[in-house]
């Protein structure tokens, strides 16, 4: 069996020609494709404006920049990659880290009782984890409110829905993000993009994304103002041309998901693998498939299971190391927070292979490799 990884990108002939129609294209940057595949997130989400950027930590960052100040306090997870609070540090607001709820994502009612305390707090970075989005409902109450600044970090999330609401829609949040990297549902190679219902967010997140310059009709035609510190997040012509191919088989990529969901919840119906949820007919759209198993009650340890499937060619993953457990974040004075849920995620949950090329044959190996191993 060759190596079955976490996750991996599907790339076909329609991805391969499109890449190569805009190399010999006018245009390799900054040219039509990237509104095209802006205007084609857009769409895809019911949002109004889409700014595409070079990754997803660059759309938090921008995204960050546009809604947080000096000082902000802001609610977040430990349960995401890095990049999620760090971009509330990169505009020196202080991140506060909240305790997950049993299905991986932040508790929104902590989050609540967190802002009742303090009214000081000023926005809300919740991540839709392994692709499950968030309560909308709650979100929708918390924002109206309290009046605070809400982020959806939906890296994981392209295509999730909840109660008619999908990803990126930004029906309750001010921006919602998302990531194209390979392991993501669809891919731009790196690459990432920002969605938003204000024409005030947007204009900014446009300036920003490139050094902070302004041309304007007025202008001589060699004219440009810089009206802020700006960075050079642009993504290429190339990368958007890749992701509006992709874009147009996300449906498919994610229909399979749910289908390698359901089989793997089958599997472990009444063993000692839990999953972190059974499976939720689309409001999860299962960028990662996550199971837990109590590590006390086997003769394995969690770090002799990621060994031996890794000799078994079985790629299995953990996500997330708690963010406020780190080294860097220790120093900043975080580390003691109660997070009982995550520190109990910690110990017991583990991703499973989820991805659309993934078949059914190796779907059946790494079950079947992964209760030889627990037992």
């Amino acid at each position: 069996m060759n190596f079955i990884p976490y996750g991996k990108q599907f790339i076909d002939e329609k991805d391969i020609q499109n890449v190569v129609d805009t190399l010999q294209s006018d245009f390799l940057t900054t040219g039509p494709k990237i509104k095209e595949f802006e205007d084609a997130i857009s769409d895809y989400c019911g949002a109004k404006y889409c700014v595409a950027v070079c990754n997803g930590t660059a759309a938090l960052h921008l995204s960050s920049l546009v809604l947080l100040s000096e000082n902000d306090k802001v609610l977040t997870t430990p349960n995401s990659f890095l990049a999620t609070s760090n971009a509330i540090l990169y505009t020196k607001a202080k991140p506060i880290f909240i305790d997950i709820a049993n299905d991986g994502n932040i508790d929104l009612d902590l989050c609540e009782q967190a802002l009742q305390k303090d009214p000081n707090i000023k926005a809300l970075y919740g991540v839709s984890f392994s692709g499950n989005l968030l309560n909308q409902t709650k979100l929708q109450y918390l924002k109206k409110t309290y009046g605070i600044k809400i982020l959806e970090d939906n890296a994981h999330a392209i295509g999730a829905i909840y109660d008619g609401i999908k990803a990126g829609s930004c029906q309750n949040s001010d921006c919602s993000i998302f990531s194209f990297h390979p392991v993501k549902h669809l891919t731009t190679a790196e690459g990432g993009a920002i969605t938003t219902n204000s024409e005030e967010v947007y204009e900014k997140l446009l300036t920003l994304r490139s050094h902070g310059m302004i041309k304007t009709p007025e202008m001589k035609p060699w004219e440009y103002e810089m009206h802020s510190l700006g960075f050079n997040y642009r993504i290429t012509d190339i990368q958007c041309a890749l992701g509006l191919s992709q874009l147009s088989k996300l449906d498919t990529f994610i229909e399979k998901r749910y289908n390698i969901a359901k089989k793997y919840d089958k599997a472990f119906e009444r063993t000692m693998v839990k999953p972190l949820y059974t499976f939720n007919s689309g409001k999860s759209s299962y960028h990662l498939y996550v199971v837990q198993v109590d590590f006390t009650k086997l003769k394995i340890t969690k770090k002799e299971l990621f060994i031996k499937t890794k000799e078994k060619n079985i790629g299995i993953q953990l996500h997330y190391i708690p963010i406020n457990k780190q080294p860097f974040y220790k120093k900043l004075g975080y580390g003691n927070e109660s997070t009982p849920m995550m520190d109990k995620y910690y110990e017991e949950c583990f991703s499973l292979p989820m991805y659309y090329s993934l078949t059914s044959d190796e779907q059946k190996y790494v079950i079947k490799t992964l209760f030889e191993i627990l037992i």
